[in-house]
């Protein structure tokens, strides 16, 4: 049985939803959003030299939305480090537990997923001559210059991915402080399943001003955007259990960082002349949801949702 927090508003008042900031939240959080994405969308698209840091400038704005809303509109006006999870750091084995959780389990899920994709036929996989890799390698390196064996280039980047999960923490911070940090939090009274949806689909959502100029899924469309929507929904349930099971949002960032940084595994194990649909077999697509929903049911039947093991609901004061 799945425990959650009553949505019953106290007689103070206390263990309500702040629907005005979190309304700010979002329009500023979309707004900064599609206004960072505006050159893209004027001129180059995904094209354009300046793609990556526009999109690291995207990932601040949940961050500069919660900035507003918890000192121009006081939400809360008190214990607002421990409201958005950036401090205290305890109890200390937990965190650091939870840390490890957070560096690993992306990793894992997302080479399950290469895994899976491969054995029910989605993709071809080669993992002894990583023949894909090779052949993106012989398009990119001038005819004739002396390279290792690809099984040594491949092994040197599956061990830079824990590095890249820890440097994308900085930058996965300026999303996570918003949704998981500020929105999940203000959202508990409603429930935890409840707030743990309603943040994944904003979340997926939020990502409209690059998926639809075909990032992620290559798709500019609708279908793309629903993608997002059932990725983040799906992540979302796991980044969350780590912000609540932890009391902390940093669990949360570095498993958004490690995401991010293992995005292009499938690259590196498929088969010469493989074009992988990442909307079925990426770490966001449909494959992944599987995977994520058996995860999140494990962590139910343990009961790792339970009220009692969760942060317990903020008051708002």
């Amino acid at each position: 049985m799945i425990e959650t927090e009553p949505a019953a508003v106290s007689a103070a008042g206390q263990h309500r939803v702040p629907w005005v900031p979190v309304a700010w939240f979002v329009v500023l959080s979309f707004g900064l959003a599609w206004l960072v994405a505006l050159p893209l969308w004027l001129d180059g698209g995904l094209a354009s030299p300046w793609t990556t840091p526009l999109l690291m400038v995207m990932m601040l704005s949940p961050t500069l939305a919660t900035l507003f809303v918890v000192f121009a509109l006081k939400a809360p006006r008190a214990g607002r480090l421990r409201f958005l999870g950036i401090w205290p750091l305890r109890p200390a084995g937990r965190f650091i537990g939870m840390l490890a959780i957070a560096l690993v389990a992306p990793i894992v899920i997302v080479a399950l997923v290469a895994l899976i994709a491969g054995a029910v036929g989605l993709i071809r996989l080669d993992l002894v001559g990583f023949s894909g890799f090779a052949e993106q390698l012989s398009a990119l390196v001038p005819e004739g210059t002396p390279m290792p064996p690809v099984q040594v280039l491949v092994i040197a980047q599956l061990a830079m991915i824990p590095v890249g999960a820890i440097i994308n923490v900085v930058p996965a911070a300026g999303e996570e402080i918003g949704w998981r940090g500020w929105l999940l939090t203000a959202l508990r009274p409603l429930g935890t399943w409840p707030a743990l949806l309603i943040v994944g689909v904003l979340w997926g959502l939020w990502h409209a001003p690059v998926i639809l100029l075909g990032y992620n899924f290559a798709r500019p469309d609708l279908v793309g955007l629903l993608l997002m929507v059932g990725g983040c929904v799906a992540w979302g349930v796991l980044l969350g259990w780590l912000r609540l099971r932890s009391a902390s949002v940093w669990p949360a960032a570095l498993a958004h960082g490690s995401l991010n940084a293992v995005g292009g595994l499938v690259v590196l194990l498929i088969a010469a002349g493989e074009l992988p649909d990442m909307g079925l077999v990426g770490p966001l697509g449909v494959v992944s949801w599987v995977v994520l929903a058996l995860v999140a049911g494990v962590l139910v039947l343990t009961g790792q949702f339970r009220s009692t093991r969760l942060e317990p609901v903020h008051p708002l004061r």
